[in-house]
């Protein structure tokens, strides 16, 4: 079987193939990125910084995206300039801070270390990204209600997602989240009052597609932990200044 740095060996060496100069880096981000163990839910998640992202500068790259979506069957890696990553730091405050809390250079610069990013916006993305979810959940809920092979399937879609904005709901609180899920889940309960074995019971399905009451029943405890988390948000950390850049206290930055 391929490793993981043999297949990451083999994209950039077809990348720098195709792109030649025009390619400055490869980075590797998300779990496999923190160098945590792949499970069957994770993706190789690729960024990758260009000088020109122009059309035509970025159809030779084609064949290569190609391969690795239909091939090895993972993610398509992201393209940015490296001054368009930087400026994206506003609206992608939660995928950027992940990037700088645990990535990989496979080839090139490091693009995102010193990026500053400005936590009043990720407090603002960390909310808009749970009331989303919210409203999906409701929406799947009605579609596939008294389904419980589509339940199952929406809430193990959605789980990684869940456990994401967990985490930056405790950034948002000033707390360092911890690595393991049902450690997050105990902090969030303490901080909002969600139930944590709501979520450790999605946490089952998603790993196992084991649960041990109704479906529908796990499906609305889950909705209604989220649904707390999300409110808590507002209560405890109410919406700042909407600066792009705050003072320093409002900013993070990892070099």
């Amino acid at each position: 079987m391929t490793t993981t740095d043999q297949k990451l060996a083999e994209l950039v060496k077809r990348l720098k193939e195709a792109a030649g100069d025009n390619l400055e880096s490869v980075i590797l981000y998300g779990s496999a990125g923190r160098g945590e163990i792949r499970g069957k839910h994770d993706d190789l998640n690729v960024l990758c910084t260009m000088r020109s992202t122009a059309v035509a500068d970025l159809a030779p790259l084609a064949p290569t995206v190609k391969w690795w979506c239909n091939r090895q069957e993972e993610r398509a890696p992201v393209f940015f300039t490296a001054e368009e990553l930087r400026q994206s730091a506003d609206v992608f405050a939660i995928e950027i801070l992940d990037m700088q809390k645990g990535h990989r250079v496979v080839y090139g610069s490091d693009p995102v270390a010193a990026i500053p990013v400005p936590m009043n916006l990720h407090r603002v993305q960390v909310e808009h990204d749970l009331r989303t979810l919210v409203l999906k959940l409701r929406h799947h809920f009605l579609h596939a209600c008294g389904e419980d092979r589509e339940l199952r399937g929406v809430i193990a879609k959605s789980f990684s997602s869940v456990l994401t904005l967990l985490r930056h709901l405790l950034i948002d609180f000033g707390e360092e989240p911890p690595a393991a899920p049902l450690d997050v889940f105990a902090r969030i309960a303490a901080r909002t009052g969600a139930d944590a074995g709501a979520f450790a019971a999605a946490l089952e399905i998603r790993d196992n597609g084991e649960h041990r009451e109704e479906l529908s029943r796990v499906y609305g405890r889950y909705l209604e932990a989220l649904e707390k988390a999300t409110a808590a948000l507002d209560r405890i950390l109410p919406k700042r200044e909407w600066r792009r850049h705050p003072d320093n206290s409002g900013t993070h930055s990892h070099t």
